[in-house]
This record gives structure tokens, sequence and C-alpha cells, in this order.
């Protein structure tokens, strides 16, 4: 049971239940923990009031110019082994772009009359059409940064997941990456459909600040996800046998690296057997030329047959937010290790030039990018471990671990093993097509 909305999940059914037993014991549990948390707010209310009046909380406190300002991040409840998607929503909330356009978003009601206010008990079978996960996405994000002194519970949002992504649905340990992606991909479908009659792709259409020019359409129209995270690959195959030559254009939200093989050896920055992996040596490793193994055998139209082929990856457009995924688990015979590699990255002017199609239609500082947030995974295994982010905001490094959120500095984001990063454009490009 759920201590903050009562609401029993299932194990056997895989399910939240809104059903009860003959003698009523979910709901005399309930009651029960009602009762305590009454008591408990009426014995803690006076230290609580105590502890705010004399520090403010310590811990939300630091020193600026020499004088105290809070910190005013606010962190996000633990679910029960969630950590995988509070740092992705942590880094999220960090990208401005990203974050202002939903929290400028007109609040949509779900529940009128009757179930207006009313806690309900989330199952299955209320079906769909009754959640939005960009409205809970948008709440979530309000949510964040307004100086709150307690974590903020997610609570509604990972249902609205649980019944639209069942792939999540659960209690286990998630990858932090793939939830990214399907969370990036249903929002996308939604703002495009709209909610309640209302289009969320024509509020994006109005948006006066977004040129045509950042649009990338991915699965139809274009929406404030494909516009800030889409970019196009261009994908070249030759076949080796005739010569013939194919392209064609990939659309994409992130970009998976590979930390090239004579890294994965070096778990930390300090060894001395050879050289530090760079993120420059996984996006080389990623664009440069490659010949294709016999699983991978390649079409060709002009031999009529499957042949030998090499393959390489241009960048064709560029994103507004670039975000840079090392795929740091891979299958053995049976199991799926971590490749543990300290990947050296940087935090300012990350140049992509080199990797574009037309590297001579790009301005000298449209290709750079600043780090804005990166997330961490701590552990062996994809299914074990734990999530947090580190994220900048206004002009600070902040540890976002859960439901702790702590000040940070430069040189302990550096030597972070990053999963995820997230890279914005540079500062100096702020044009009129800036969102």
């Amino acid at each position: 049971m759920d201590c903050s909305s009562y609401s029993t999940y299932c194990y056997r059914c895989d399910d939240f239940v809104v059903n009860d037993t003959k003698l009523g014991l979910v709901q005399k549990v309930r009651e029960h923990l009602q009762n305590l948390e009454n008591s408990a707010f009426t014995a803690d209310r006076h230290r609580k009031r105590k502890l705010l009046e004399n520090s403010t909380l310590n811990s939300k406190l630091l020193k600026v110019n020499g004088s105290t300002t809070a910190i005013c991040a606010t962190g996000l409840r633990n679910l029960g082994n969630t950590c995988f998607m509070n740092a992705i929503l942590q880094s999220l909330s960090n990208i401005e772009q990203f974050c202002c356009y939903f929290k400028e978003l007109p609040a949509v009601e779900l529940r009128n009359g009757k179930t207006a206010g009313r806690r309900t008990y989330h199952t299955r079978s209320q079906g769909d059409n009754n959640v939005s996960l960009v409205e809970e996405f948008r709440k979530t994000l309000c949510a964040l940064w307004q100086g709150s002194q307690t974590a903020f519970s997610p609570e509604s949002l990972f249902y609205v997941v649980w019944k639209i992504m069942p792939n999540f649905r659960g209690y286990q340990q998630q990858d932090a990456h793939e939830f990214m992606r399907y969370l990036l991909d249903h929002l996308h479908l939604e703002l495009q459909g709209g909610f309640n009659g209302v289009s969320r792709s024509a509020i994006l259409q109005e948006n006066s600040t977004l040129s045509a020019s950042n649009k990338c359409c991915i699965n139809g129209a274009s929406t404030v996800v494909t516009a800030i995270f889409g970019g196009i690959l261009q994908n070249e195959v030759n076949c080796l046998i005739c010569g013939t030559e194919s392209r064609k254009f990939d659309p994409f939200l992130d970009l998976s690296l590979d930390i090239p093989s004579q890294f994965r050896s070096k778990r930390s920055k300090n060894q001395e057997n050879g050289p530090v992996c760079s993120l420059r040596d996984c996006l080389r490793s990623f664009t440069d030329l490659e010949e294709l193994d016999e699983t991978e055998l390649y079409m060709c139209h002009k031999c009529k047959k499957k042949q030998k082929s090499t393959k390489k990856f241009w960048i064709q457009k560029l994103p507004k937010v670039l975000c840079l995924h090392l795929k740091r688990f891979h299958w053995t015979a049976y199991l799926r290790n971590k490749v543990d590699t300290y990947v050296e990255f940087p935090l300012r002017g990350l140049d992509m030039k080199c990797y574009l199609l037309e590297p001579e239609n790009s301005g000298p500082e449209s290709c750079l990018y600043d780090l804005a947030a990166v997330v961490v995974h701590h552990g062996s295994g994809v299914g074990s471990g734990h999530y947090t982010a580190y994220a900048t905001h206004e002009g600070r490094w902040f540890h976002f671990n859960d439901s702790t959120v702590t000040l940070t500095d430069e040189e302990t984001v550096v030597k972070a093993k990053a999963y995820i990063l997230f890279y914005v454009e540079h500062q100096a490009k702020a044009g009129s097509d800036k969102l």
C-alpha cells in the first residue's frame, strides 16, 4: 500500500486493486495509517516549525558572495526503485528551452463534476482515456525549482506512465535511457494529437520564437520534442563489390555511442594503462567508416543480392539539445554486463562541426555545445544499482539524488562516469531562432 495515496497494489495481479475484503480490512488499514499520519503530524509540527525558524533547513542554504541564500531546488521522492525516472525528470527540468514550454501550457482538468478533487485509486480498468502524460509532466516540472523544503512525490506521473507504458509497470529497477526514449516518444505523440480537443501542437505552432528551420518531423508533425531534441543523420552504405552507394536520412532524438573496445578495461581516469577514453573517441567510433560483418550484409540493388559493404554516419542536422547516450550495458552469453569505463567529457565548447555532412554551411559557433545535465548509473547491472543526475541551473551545479539535492562543483561533475549527457547550444548563439 502506498502510504501517500493509500492505493493498494497486488503483485499477483500486477495491478492496483479497488476491491476490499469482506471484512473491509483494506479500508481499516487505510484509516489506521491516516490516524498515524495525523498524530505524527501533530507531534512533529512544533518541532518542524522550530527548525524552520532557526535555520530554514541548513541543507537548503549556501553562501553566495558572502550572503546566505536558499538553494530552491526540489528533490523527487523515490516511489520504489524509481530513481531512473527521477534522474531523467531532473535532467529535463534543467533544460530551459524544453521545460519552459511545458510550464507555460494551460492546465487540463481531467476530472470534473462529482469526481473533482476526490482522491482516486488508480487501476488499469479505468482505461487510458482519462490520463494525460503531458499534463502530469507539466505539473511535475512546475513543482520543481519552487523552493519547496520537502521533496515532491511524482506518483501521479508514475501512475500515468504505468498506464501508457506497460514496460515500466511494477517496482523493479529500469533503464533510465529506455525510460527517457519512451517518455519523449509518448510526449511527442500526445502533443500531436492534443487532449480533450485542445491541440498542443497548435500551441507550439503559435510560438513565434520557433522558426521553421528548427523543426524536425519524427512520426508526423513537429512538436516541441522534435524541435528541441530532433536531429537528422545521413546513413551512407557502399557495396564493396560493385561500388553502388546508398544514402538515406534518419531522424533522431538522441545518439547512442559505443565505448571503443580498447578503453573498456580502464575504469578510472587515473589508471596508467594508456590514454583516457574521451567523448570524442566515442563520437569518432560512431561516425567512422565501418565494414559490416556477415550478419549485416547489405542488399545491393545493382548486384541483386546481399553483399559485403561499408557504412558511415554523417550528421545532416544538429539538434538544439544534443543528447548523447553511452552504451554502458551489453549482452554476453547470458548476462547483461556493464562497461564501467570512465569517459572524459567537456563542460563547455563541445565542437560537433567535424561530424557534419556539410560543415562549410555552418557558422563558427553554431556547432558548439555546453553541458546542461548528466545522468549517472551507480552499480554493476542495468537491473540493479542507482541513478542520480548532475545539472546546472543559473550557473550553479547541483547533484540530484532522489529527494536529496546538494550544491556541487564542476570538478565533481567532470569525474562522474556519465551514462546520458545533455548538451545545449552554446550560450553565445542567442539569436532569433532560440526558443
